[in-house]
């Protein structure tokens, strides 16, 4: 066990935990204003702690070989999302009992993501059962998305969540995972073909063929997730899609027409849907309600601009005047209170995980691999611009999380799952 512990992730380690420890405490001091304080304060952040270094020796005992990296930056994201989430407890508490447990909810869910990522990453030595069933993948990820339609809870004219018991899932979350496994499956399988070139006279066409496959998968998802006013997994799933198409070969010109496509795409939504209209609006300039429609853009600019270089500190900032702080503008709470130095801090954190991503992918032995590490990765990179643009009004805002730092179970389940896999791949011992 000696010559396999896993030293570099476990120095690693101690940074997320001073972080997430000591962040509370100054939380809670900040709070009540007393330095009469004990154990039981803080005991979320090291319950969270202390399964996180639980897995990592656990990683050293069944002499895990792979990325010593990723797992500890995950480990920080979440911490910065434990502590934001407990850090707004009040203003939770003001929208209802089911918030006022919301920090314990997301200790619940880190637990129960913790023990997946290790699941997949001790237990499943082979990627290959996910290659022969790539079909399997992408036609249970529709289904499970028109079941959702037909059958889910609409909350704020979206149909997202079906309920299953006491348990409310997010189904994208899961059809994304799917979609891209589906994906890379079919690539790995067709990469040769996928780059060749018709020519036509003086033309060059592609091997429309061999891509009508992955076009009308992701067709017919479109339009399921479009059904369900979900447009922000739209998005998400059109940027992995031209991500993974340009991986496998290599052409910007598939992406140029893709953003075209997209364009086009985008001009149709704005004058169908008055949801579209609405969040370009705000986009352009929410100032123009900003006591109702406007309402949480102008509050998240306030928390940003009063937050400055520094921040107001942990605790001191007024972050509970923006509605649904904890999932869609959680950036900006961080933002107030860590200024602008914690938020880039936070944008880093995500391109070191999204380099190391991309690193895996590079090194992968197996097409398949390379391409599951790609995409997988991609999801993470486009959610992230997606909500961070959207807060910050580069971009309209839809309704997606920040991976790890937002409130929400089933996204931080899936993203779990996506960071096992990319540890699963890293393993150079891995067969495929």
């Amino acid at each position: 066990m000696i010559g396999r512990f896993r030293f570099t992730e476990f120095q690693l380690l101690i940074v997320p935990s001073l972080a997430t420890i000591i962040g509370l405490l100054t939380i809670y001091l900040a709070s009540t204003g007393t330095l009469d304080w004990d154990w039981r304060d803080i005991w979320i952040s090291i319950a969270f702690m202390g399964a996180v270094i639980a897995i990592s020796l656990w990683f050293s005992v069944t002499k895990f070989a792979g990325d010593q990296v990723i797992f500890p930056l995950t480990a920080l994201l979440c911490g910065v999302g434990l502590l934001v989430i407990q850090r707004l407890e009040p203003a939770l508490a003001a929208l209802g009992p089911g918030y006022a447990l919301l920090p314990e909810r997301q200790l619940l869910y880190l637990w129960v993501g913790l023990g997946m990522l290790a699941f997949v990453v001790v237990f499943i030595r082979r990627l290959d059962w996910l290659r022969r069933y790539k079909y399997t993948w992408a036609v249970g990820s529709i289904l499970l998305m028109i079941v959702t339609m037909i059958f889910g809870t609409e909350v704020k004219g979206a149909r997202l969540w079906l309920s299953v018991g006491p348990f409310t899932v997010q189904t994208s979350e899961i059809a994304k995972i799917g979609l891209v496994v589906f994906l890379a499956a079919y690539l790995a399988e067709n990469e040769d073909l996928i780059v060749a070139k018709y020519r036509v006279g003086p033309f060059n066409f592609p091997p429309i063929p061999y891509l009508m496959p992955i076009v009308v998968m992701w067709a017919f998802s479109m339009l399921v997730v479009v059904a369900q006013n979900d447009l922000g997994t739209a998005l998400l799933f059109f940027g992995v899609l031209l991500a993974m198409i340009y991986v496998a070969s290599g052409r910007l010109s598939y992406v140029l027409v893709g953003l075209l496509s997209f364009a086009g795409a985008v001009v149709l939504a704005y004058q169908q849907f008055g949801r579209v209209q609405l969040r370009v609006q705000n986009w352009l300039d929410p100032w123009q309600d900003p006591l109702d429609t406007g309402f949480q853009q102008v509050q998240s600019e306030y928390a940003m601009a009063s937050g400055g270089l520094f921040g107001s500190g942990l605790a001191f900032g007024s972050p509970g005047f923006i509605p649904e702080v904890h999932s869609d503008y959680v950036f900006a709470a961080v933002g107030e209170e860590l200024g602008l130095l914690g938020t880039f801090a936070i944008l880093m954190l995500f391109l070191i995980l999204v380099f190391r991503g991309f690193f895996i992918a590079m090194q992968a032995r197996d097409p398949f691999g390379r391409y599951l590490a790609a995409g997988l990765t991609s999801i993470l990179a486009i959610q992230t611009l997606i909500i961070l643009g959207g807060t910050v009004r580069l971009i309209p805002l839809t309704g997606i999380t920040l991976p790890f730092v937002s409130a929400g179970g089933s996204s931080l389940l899936s993203n779990f799952l996506i960071i096992g896999l990319l540890l699963r791949v890293s393993d150079p011992r891995r067969t495929a």
